[in-house]
């Protein structure tokens, strides 16, 4: 049995890296929005502490790439533009999808809570204007915490769970879905 990936390598990068990378990424969206005046689907990978990439998270990324692929082509969606960018402040995508923005976040949220791996995603849809479309909006729980089921965001803001655990817990939840899709 292969040993589970852990997150021991990688760069480690700077809060004002991760702030830098947020606003980049920010700057694309609002370029998108204006260029194809459609929803996007902005794909980041959940992945706590100062190393962002790695192989584990960019296994993560490509999972998710290829299921909003495949949701996009079983349900007829065009994508009019995929970006991906692997950095050292963790990899991102970006889909422009010509679909009703509630639909798609309706999917992306299914994608999150449904697949195995899902729970890595942070998968947001941002509908011209710009908004952010929100789980609440769609009255759907709050995403759970990765350790204890407890809700992400108080986990989160309390650092309730230690970096090691949550990273142990990352790894386990890739490597189970990869020793599942090998078997």
């Amino acid at each position: 049995m292969d040993a589970p990936i852990h997150m021991a390598v990688g760069t480690t990068v700077s809060l004002e890296h991760v702030l830098a990378a947020r606003e980049r990424r920010s700057a694309r969206q609002t370029a998108a929005l204006a260029r194809f005046d459609t929803p996007l689907v902005s794909m980041t990978v959940v992945m706590p502490g100062p190393v962002k990439d790695g192989p584990l998270p960019r296994r993560a990324l490509a999972v998710a790439i290829q299921e909003l692929d495949a949701v996009s082509s079983a349900r007829n969606w065009p994508v009019l533009s995929r970006e991906v960018w692997w950095q050292e402040t963790g990899p991102e995508a970006m889909y422009v999808i010509d679909a009703e923005a509630q639909l798609l976040k309706t999917a992306t949220v299914e994608l999150e809570d449904q697949h195995p791996i899902g729970r890595l995603w942070d998968l947001d849809v941002i509908a011209p204007g710009p908004r952010l479309l929100s789980r609440k909006q769609l009255a759907v729980p709050a995403r759970r915490c990765l350790v204890c089921e407890g809700p992400a965001y108080d986990c989160g803001r309390s650092r309730r769970h230690p970096l090691e655990e949550l990273l142990l817990t990352i790894g386990k939840i890739v490597h189970e879905y990869d020793q599942r899709i090998r078997t």
